[in-house]
């Protein structure tokens, strides 16, 4: 039996967090902006407007380095409670459409408008209607990409940003995917990326002719995950009800973390933060893993894992001593957490609980 072909639209904001500060505040029309923390504490560009991307500004940059590159960058610290404000709003537009909406943070998300009966069942149209409907409500734009899948309809919400929109029909998927380069499919960062490109690939095009035992002997499990994509398949469904896959709490220091001591030092408070978080989320029966994060002086970032059932401050402890021998050097940022079980169940990750982290591969 040949199942209906869905229609997915992936609606993202632009440049959210900067386009609120922009309608409140008009005088900041034209001019480059930024919202982020501040330099002197370490701060980072949480997000940034484009006229700020002119620059080489970007998301997750240290605001110093930003303020490097554009000296007339304005920053501006962020208010969570007025971006939740129009995210709240943006939400209840999406549900006018449809009830399968996923939310991926405060400005984004997936709807599947399959069956929604809304402008003749056309989800280009309703897009359309999505995104006037957000300018004229929130005050702000939004750029919209359809398909028949998540993947694809994800990649093509960047296609013509901003305030723009860009349908991939079911007969395009395979040629939009082949030209596509490999650092664009869906969880591949600088570091995979890297690699593809070390080993020969630089399209999808290019990865077709890789077995998938090829490609699970250089990228394991999501090797298989990768033969996918890059022929445009991606079965994954619309989840309103996303499952909270892990529970984590950072801090960057203003003043670098010395030595191991002084990491260790810190790391109680971490994790008392994080069994509180732990606690409010009633996920400690649900533990399978603890996690610990280290960006080093020189932005160097590593990770170490291990099995285990519950927060183990010893365990914590050996942890951070593995990580930091990676770099011995003085560190600027560490993070202490837990991965759940798969199927942990009443802890769906919600709309506005979301832990600050910086993109990883």
């Amino acid at each position: 039996m040949t199942l209906p072909v869905r229609k997915i639209i992936h609606c993202d904001c632009d440049c959210f967090y900067a386009a609120v500060e922009t309608r409140d505040d008009p005088s900041l029309r034209g001019k480059p902006v930024a919202v982020g923390g501040r330099a002197d504490q370490r701060g980072v560009v949480a997000t940034c407007n484009y006229e700020a991307r002119h620059f080489g500004v970007r998301s997750a940059m240290a605001t110093g380095q930003a303020l490097q590159r554009c000296p007339g960058l304005i920053v501006i610290p962020p208010a969570m409670e007025k971006y939740r404000v129009a995210s709240r709003q943006i939400l209840a537009i999406y549900r006018d459409y449809t009830d399968l909406v996923e939310p991926l943070s405060l400005d984004e998300a997936y709807l599947d408008v399959t069956d929604a009966p809304h402008c003749h069942g056309s989800a280009t149209l309703m897009a359309q209607e999505i995104r006037s409907r957000i300018a004229d409500t929130v005050g702000i734009t939004a750029s919209a990409g359809i398909a028949s899948n998540k993947f694809i309809a994800k990649i093509a919400s960047d296609w013509n940003k901003p305030n723009g929109q860009h349908v991939v029909l079911p007969h395009e998927i395979d040629a939009f995917v082949a030209a596509l380069p490999v650092k664009k499919i869906h969880g591949v960062g600088q570091v995979t990326a890297a690699k593809l490109n070390r080993l020969g690939a630089q399209t999808c095009a290019d990865l077709r002719g890789w077995s998938i035992a090829e490609l699970q002997h250089h990228f394991g499990k999501f090797g298989t995950r990768l033969h996918d994509l890059v022929r445009g398949i991606d079965l994954r469904d619309v989840s309103p009800n996303r499952e909270r896959k892990s529970i984590s709490v950072e801090e960057t220091y203003n003043v670098d973390l010395p030595d191991l001591a002084a990491c260790q030092a810190q790391m109680a408070d971490l994790i008392a933060q994080l069994q509180l978080r732990v606690a409010r989320n009633a996920a400690a029966p649900f533990i399978r893993k603890l996690t610990v994060k280290i960006r080093f002086a020189d932005f160097r970032q590593t990770s170490v894992e291990c099995v285990a059932g519950a927060i183990d401050p010893a365990l914590f402890a050996g942890l951070l001593e593995t990580g930091h021998a990676r770099g011995a050097q003085p560190v600027r940022l560490l993070g202490a957490g837990v991965r759940l079980e798969e199927d942990a169940p009443d802890m769906q990750l919600g709309l506005f609980v979301v832990d600050a982290a910086l993109p990883s591969d």
